[in-house]
């Protein structure tokens, strides 16, 4: 699948992971009028997140599994936060567990944070049962584990998806990869300043990529 056929109007653009590039840049391309429940994580492990959707979130970010692991600052902020691991999946919160409100020992706004995610999650499940076009979009994975994940969204979605893998090389410029799998598009990026040097080839991938109108949410 090619960059070209990821063109046209989608009722939902999600991320799932690895880190929070994906959902920056979906908003600085204003794709973005919701949030989703895995923007702004920390998911290194794409397994997991197939994993975790396999099981429809079931045990995500329950309190039982937190374990705090250091400290982090906001998305647009430089206010402090606290980094929380959801053990049963290895995904870090890095923004939703504030230092002046919550410690190692107390994470006193759990349940208001607990309850911001389970309207994601299901926004999102409601979404992909009742979407018309759904687009993931990845950063980092292999094509092994991009298998397991289509595999596994094939399962919960009920119309059209395509998933976009974006893996940060040692490449100077875009490279699209021709994987055979009918609804993956795969590419490479520059690794040097993936954060702020790829805008202008995040621009050429979302050209004429639209999203359907809708109310937004608070991030």
């Amino acid at each position: 699948m090619r960059l070209e056929d990821l063109r046209g109007n989608y009722d939902a653009i999600y991320s799932l992971g690895d880190l929070c590039l994906a959902a920056l840049q979906l908003r600085k391309n204003n794709l973005r009028p919701f949030a989703g429940p895995l923007d702004w994580m920390s998911s290194p492990s794409l397994p997991s997140i197939s994993l975790l959707l396999k099981n429809r979130f079931n045990g995500y970010m329950d309190k039982s599994n937190l374990m705090p692991i250091g400290y982090s600052t906001g998305v647009d902020s430089t206010e402090q936060y606290l980094c929380v691991t959801d053990t049963g999946y290895q995904i870090v919160s890095s923004h939703d567990f504030k230092a002046s409100k919550n410690t190692f020992t107390n994470l006193a706004t759990y349940p208001e944070v607990k309850a911001k995610f389970d309207r994601r999650v299901k926004k999102f499940l409601d979404i992909l049962s009742t979407g018309k076009r759904i687009l993931f979009i990845r950063t980092e994975g292999t094509f092994e584990e991009i298998l397991q994940l289509e595999s596994v969204i094939s399962q919960l979605v009920k119309n059209d998806f395509h998933i976009l893998l974006v893996n940060h090389t040692d490449t100077n410029d875009l490279i699209e990869k021709d994987w055979p799998v009918e609804s993956v598009c795969a590419i490479e990026l520059p690794d040097v300043e993936k954060w702020q040097g790829n805008d202008e080839y995040w621009r050429s991938i979302f050209k004429d990529i639209t999203i359907t109108a809708s109310k937004k949410e608070v991030l």
